[in-house]
């Protein structure tokens, strides 16, 4: 059984044309999506419609076969997904190990040390670290949820080759042996390759790869 579902989902711009499209499509856990498409095609659009962040005009998105509007946006947010973001949307007076002890309380130092950083930088504010940095503390929230769906938008786009090849292995491993449903949109072809399933978002349609 699909642990997320998009049935007839469609969304449009106020003015413009319609971004998404009758979209219908399910992910299961255990596996990673990539979902591919130039800009503007809707990708972050779709990310914040699965995470509950916006309401699709037209359709519904399932969790478990359940309307996610049955328990609630706000439930749905905080039980069921984990977002990283563009943007990191990290509590700017903490540190990191404080950021990520908010979604978990054990292993925290281990983790942000796993993606790359050091004990010195894991207590240091957030706002002194670099982009990269940032990103990856960022992650590291969502890794350490409890939630059994990741949502990522563009995971690697601030990190260096080395690094983002790193992240993906860990985006990847979180998948398979912790059972998440993980889904990232992207740019990358590099990301995308280390994908279970392969999505392409254009014209308002999702299609296989």
């Amino acid at each position: 059984m699909a642990v997320l579902e998009m049935k007839g989902i469609c969304y449009a711009y106020e003015k413009g044309r319609p971004i998404l499209s009758n979209i219908n499509t399910e992910f299961e856990v255990g596996k990673m999506y990539a979902v591919l498409g130039p800009s503007g095609s809707g990708k972050t659009t779709m990310l914040s419609l699965i995470g509950g962040l916006d309401i699709p005009q037209k359709g519904e998105i399932l969790f478990n076969g359940e309307n996610i509007s049955q328990c609630g946006l706000a439930c749905h947010r905080r039980s069921h997904v984990s977002l990283i973001f563009q943007s990191y949307n990290l509590i700017d007076y903490m540190t990191p190990m404080e950021n990520v002890a908010l979604t978990a309380k054990k292993d925290v130092l281990s983790l942000l040390l796993r993606l790359g950083l050091t004990a010195e930088e894991a207590k240091r504010n957030v706002m002194k670290l670099s982009g990269g940095q940032q990103q990856r503390v960022a992650i590291a929230r969502a890794l350490a949820s409890d939630t059994p769906v990741i949502l990522a938008d563009e995971p690697t786009g601030n990190l260096d080759g080395d690094t983002a090849g790193e992240i993906t292995g860990i985006l990847k491993e979180s998948a398979h042996e912790l059972n998440k449903c993980v889904i990232v949109v992207t740019h990358s072809n590099e990301l995308a390759a280390q994908a279970d399933v392969v999505l392409n978002l254009k014209h308002g349609g999702l299609h296989t790869a």
